[in-house]
Formats: C-alpha cells, sequence, structure tokens
C-alpha cells in the first residue's frame, strides 16, 4: 500500500487549489481523479469571475493560489462588471479559453513537485484508530494518508437529464463516482440532493452576429493575479441577445415535458441561476430575458449561450434556441442539460472545513452544495492550507467575515448551511466596501505567506506594491495652483476653488478623480493603474471606509470571544431548547459565528456572552 501525506479526491477546481496548496508546502499529495481530461474542466459556462466571484479569484490569488494566475492566461475577454457602480460592487470577469485553462493546470499540476497525479474512482474510505485513512479505488488499489480532502464536485451518483432521457454519468458525459456516496453515509455524514445545468452550445459560423449587439472586453483594468506584469489582452467578443414572446410561448406549451416541473427531476436546483423554463413561470410578466453569447476557446466554434440553461427535450430546445434573434438558424453542438448529483449538509464541518466528527477529514467545492468554479477554488486553497497545518500539528486558518469574501462564503455555509446551490454575492458581504479585489492582496497575502503559499516572488511583489502605495499616497498633500487645474474643473462642472488646494482636495471633488487629474497634471505617471486605481477609492470612499472598518472592530470583539470546545450548552440555564440544539449542532468556534446561527437569538447570545465569560474565568488555571 503506497503512503501519503495526504490524498485528495476530485480534480476540479477546488482539488487542483488544495492539491497544489499541500504540495507547495512540502506534503507528499495524491491527487486521485475520475478522468485526467477533466481537471480543471469549466463544466458550464466558460468564464471565470463575475458579481463577487471575481473577488473570490483575486483572494485565492492573494494566498498564492493558482486560479488567477491561468485565468489571466488563459482569457480571451476581460470586463469589469457594475464599473459605473460604486467599488463595493464592480467585479472582474474574464471569458476563459476553455480547453487552454485545462491544459495549463494539467500542466501546472504535472509539474509541481510532492504531487502525484492519477486517474482512478475512489469507492470507499476507512478511518484507522491511529488517525491514518486508507482510500480504496474500483481497482481495489489502496492508498493510505493521514489527511484527505473530498473535493468531488457533481460527480457522486451524478444523472444528467434531458427530457424524459437520463444517464448516469458526470457532465459532459464524463463518467461519475457512483459508490462513495454510500461510504461517506457510513462515516455518519448526512447527504442532500441538489441539481444545477447547463446550455447548449451552438456552432459559431451558424449565428447571424449581425442582428446582435456586441459586448467589447476592457484593456486598462486590473487583473486577477497580482503576479501579471502585463494588461489584459482581448482576443474575441462576446455577444448579447434576447428571448422572446415567440420563445416563451414555446417553452410555456411545453412545460409538462420539463423534467423541472414534471417530477422526474427531485434535486433542488439554484435559485439565482434558474433554467430558462423556471425563468418563464417564475416572471410571467418578463417580456425578454438577457442571453448573452460566449466564445469557449480560440481553438472550436463552439459558442455558449449564458442563460438559456433547461432540461427540455431536444427537439423542443431546438425551437426554443431558432426563435432567437441571430439564432434562426443556429447549428446545435451539445445540447442543454440539467444534472442531479449528492452532496454534503455543510453544518457537518467546522470553519477550518474538517468534518467535525472525523479530525483529518475535510470537503471542499460542489461537495458543499455551493455552486460556481471560484467557490470551489476558494474552498479549495483553505482545505488544503488546513490539511497541511493538521498534518504539521499546527493551529488551523479561519478566515473572518472582515477578512474576505471566503471567510463570508464559509462562514454562510458551515454555520448556516445551505437548501439550494448557494453562490457567493456581493449582498451577502456586509463589509463589501472594504473587500475588493484590488486590495485583496493587501487583505490576505500575509496570512498566505505565514502559511507557506506565498513564495519570495510574490512577496516581493508584495511587497514592492506597499512601497508605492505609500509614495503614491504622500503626494496627496501636494499643493496645486488653482490656475493648473481651472480647466480640468470646469470641463468637469466643478467649481473653482477660491485659493490653492491639496491633490487630496481636488480628489473629494465629485467629478474628478485620479485618472482625470493625471491625465492633466501627470502627477501619477510613475505609479502603474493599479497603484492609482487603489488610492483614488482609499480617497474618494474615505469617510465610508473608516465607518466600516469601525464596524469591523466591533465585529471582531464577538468572533474574539472564543467558546471552549468542551462547553456544554445542556448544563446551562438561561438559553432555549432550540438554541441549544442548534448550538450542540453547529458548534459554534466562537460567539459572533453562534450569533449568525438560525434559530439562536439575539437574547439567547445575550446568555450565551455571560456563561461563557464566567466558564472561562472559572477555567483560568
Amino acid at each position: 500500500m503506497e503512503k501519503f501525506d495526504a490524498i485528495v479526491i476530485g480534480a476540479g477546481h477546488a482539488g487542483c487549489e488544495a492539491a497544489l496548496a499541500l504540495a507547495r508546502t512540502g506534503n507528499k499529495t495524491l491527487l486521485l481523479t475520475l478522468s485526467l481530461d477533466a481537471v480543471a474542466f469549466l463544466a458550464c459556462n466558460p468564464s471565470i469571475g463575475g458579481t463577487a466571484k471575481g473577488q473570490l479569484v483575486c483572494e485565492v490569488d492573494a494566498l498564492g493560489g493558482e486560479m488567477g494566475v491561468l485565468a489571466d492566461k488563459t482569457l480571451i475577454q476581460l470586463r469589469m462588471l457594475n464599473s459605473g457602480k460604486g467599488p463595493a460592487v464592480q467585479s472582474l470577469r474574464a471569458q476563459a479559453d476553455k480547453i487552454e485553462y485545462h491544459n495549463q493546470m494539467k500542466n501546472t499540476l504535472e509539474n509541481t513537485p510532492n504531487l502525484f497525479l492519477r486517474q482512478g474512482e475512489v469507492v470507499d474510505i476507512k478511518c484507522k484508530e491511529n488517525g491514518t485513512k486508507v482510500v480504496t479505488t474500483a481497482l481495489k488499489q489502496k492508498f493510505e494518508a493521514k489527511a484527505i480532502v473530498f473535493a468531488t464536485g457533481v460527480y457522486l451518483k451524478s444523472k444528467i437529464i434531458i427530457g424524459d432521457w437520463t444517464k448516469d454519468c458526470g457532465p459532459n458525459g464524463f463518467s461519475n463516482a457512483q459508490k462513495l456516496s454510500n461510504s461517506l453515509k457510513k462515516l455518519g455524514l448526512t447527504l442532500l440532493r441538489f441539481k444545477t445545468g447547463t446550455p447548449a452550445r451552438v456552432n459559431g459560423r451558424s449565428i447571424d452576429y449581425t442582428q446582435l449587439e456586441i459586448q467589447k472586453g476592457e484593456e486598462n483594468i486590473q487583473n486577477f493575479s497580482f503576479t501579471t506584469k502585463h494588461k489584459p489582452r482581448n482576443k474575441a467578443v462576446c455577444y448579447l441577445t434576447y428571448t422572446n414572446e415567440s420563445t416563451h410561448d414555446i417553452i410555456r406549451q411545453n412545460l409538462d415535458k420539463a423534467p423541472v416541473f414534471s417530477g422526474l427531476i427531485k434535486g433542488i436546483g439554484p435559485r439565482y441561476c434558474p433554467s430558462i423554463e423556471t425563468k418563464i413561470v417564475r416572471f410571467a410578466d418578463k417580456e425578454r430575458h438577457q442571453l448573452f453569447l460566449e466564445p469557449e476557446s480560440l481553438s472550436t466554434n463552439e459558442v455558449y449561450i449564458q442563460g438559456f440553461s433547461t432540461s427540455m427535450p431536444v427537439d423542443v430546445q431546438e425551437k426554443m434556441i431558432h426563435s432567437v434573434k441571430g439564432l434562426e438558424h443556429a447549428e446545435i453542438m451539445r445540447d442543454s442539460y440539467a444534472i442531479e448529483y449528492d452532496c454534503i449538509d455543510p453544518t457537518q464541518l467546522s470553519p477550518t472545513l474538517e468534518l467535525k466528527t472525523h479530525p483529518g477529514l475535510f470537503f471542499a467545492g460542489q461537495i458543499h452544495g455551493t455552486s460556481g468554479y471560484e467557490e470551489a477554488a476558494a474552498q479549495g486553497i483553505i482545505a488544503g492550507i488546513n490539511a497541511n497545518l493538521y498534518l504539521k500539528n499546527k493551529e488551523q486558518l479561519v478566515l473572518k467575515r472582515s477578512d474576505g469574501y471566503i471567510g463570508v462564503l464559509i462562514d454562510d455555509i458551515v454555520t448556516k448551511g445551505t437548501n439550494e446551490p448557494y453562490r457567493m454575492m456581493t449582498s451577502r458581504a456586509e463589509y463589501r466596501l472594504f473587500l475588493r479585489s484590488d486590495n485583496a492582496d493587501l487583505r490576505l497575502t500575509e496570512i498566505g505567506r505565514k502559511v507557506g503559499l506565498v513564495d519570495d516572488k510574490r512577496w516581493k511583489i508584495f511587497n514592492d506594491k506597499k512601497k508605492n502605495l505609500s509614495k503614491i499616497l504622500d503626494l496627496l498633500n501636494t499643493k496645486i495652483k488653482v490656475e493648473e487645474i481651472k480647466d480640468l474643473f470646469i470641463e468637469n462642472g466643478e467649481n473653482l476653488p477660491k485659493e490653492n488646494i491639496t491633490v487630496k482636495d481636488a480628489l473629494k471633488r465629485s467629478n474628478i478623480d485620479a485618472f482625470k487629474l493625471n491625465k492633466h497634471l501627470h502627477i501619477f505617471d510613475n505609479f502603474t493603474y493599479e497603484i492609482v486605481n487603489e488610492m483614488n477609492i482609499m480617497v474618494k470612499y474615505e469617510g465610508y471606509l473608516k465607518q466600516q472598518q469601525d464596524e469591523i472592530e466591533k465585529f471582531k470583539k464577538n468572533e474574539n470571544t472564543l467558546i471552549p470546545k468542551n462547553f456544554d450548552y445542556k448544563n446551562y440555564h438561561g438559553l432555549r431548547l432550540e438554541a441549544i440544539e442548534k448550538l450542540e449542532e453547529i458548534k459554534p468556534l466562537n460567539i459572533g459565528q453562534a450569533s449568525r446561527i438560525s434559530g439562536v437569538s439575539p437574547s439567547d447570545i445575550a446568555v450565551l456572552s455571560v456563561l461563557v465569560k464566567k466558564y472561562n474565568e472559572n477555567h483560568k488555571n
């Protein structure tokens, strides 16, 4: 039996980040996957990032992960979503070359020291009394390790559904894992059944682009990775079209054939990314829905129809697609489908992503009931970091909600659970103005360095940025003569000051930003776009950021009030029975986490705070 320090099961976006984190911190790591052809496979949308998801990618990068690096290498278009709104909701989104992304990640894994890639289906897990775990494959191979990361995605007993046709397989026809679910049940895990889906792919040559709205990329914006030196290079464009009344009529006339309504689909689908038939029923008064046509790769003509996910029979799918402007003669290359799969109840995990009942077993990605590549990668790097810390017998990492979107994501799922595929959104983050993409490195790179994932090259880039940011902030006190900014102020509808002002005062004006000021005075010519942009946000939102920082400090007080691991809620008076049951189930690490548990009231928290304080005073020594 071959022995490893750690084994990662699944090579999707969670598994890849977990395996790289473990191997890069010196652990002999086995990465087992059902198919090497599906490594880091973009099974649905050929994109990285999006609303709130872009922040997750930048945070993974800041910790020393790989997704942002490869997103920059393989992007064919990059945009900043919500650029007309404030920085709190702006998010990077890239169209990635689907084929090249897989190739690049597989190549990275294959050339990482300490990392061993192996194709095989895991069918059983055994935990020994001495803490070691034994993994058995369908071919009766056995591998031993002290830590295991489960990152199986949507492959557990997965089933593809199109109309009344079903097939037991994974996304895109890849093999699935039939027996691992039962092994997890034997370990005492509660499983859920969720559903997601993906739209059809059509031949780009058959699309009438002259009828569509073009969606171009942007180049003068930041990259995903703080290590990428060149500006984004857009190599393709996307297009926008809409459904119409004819499309909706076709769907309404065939609702009896829709598995999501006929009862064939049992799994719970995503509320924020529903099938087109669900949209038509749920939003009956809406005249049209947006559809984005996105290239899958520079080496194929396949085009993804974002917003048109369905599990309708193929003949109905064809009618639906051909009713859309620009797609009247579209040739379908891959049919749309729904996929059901097993996942675990994430409240069985601690905020470190370790299973509460079995030390050394970690979980990451869609096996938690989350959706999205970015959410998966974020969990993957944390699971990998903590599996490494577990192996080294060190305190594990828990990111707070004030540390990053990753902290919000993990806290949400392990504290509240989820009854549908969980998707990260900016509205979930109460400190979103502070948790921006541009400052993800300032928030998390020191943590990445501490856990051993930020190498010397990345550390130098980080420290150089801090130095340059300090230099540009020093320029804010530079005096500007009224004559120098007269034309700029008049052009932008600003009242002229009566006397000379500082650079900071100029930037406080609503219609003046750092880029306009620099174009006029060239005061920031020696600094990169990233540095100028970050300084501009810091000045423009100074008051709001100060207010949010004060809120974070208050929040941290509860987060720092730890609840002892052996605290027995049943032995104390004052807590309601429902609160005791919830607290026993979740086993929160601190008062802050306890306050976010559904069913635990503010009065329960007030009582609990007093009880924990008394407990700590009585057990000081």
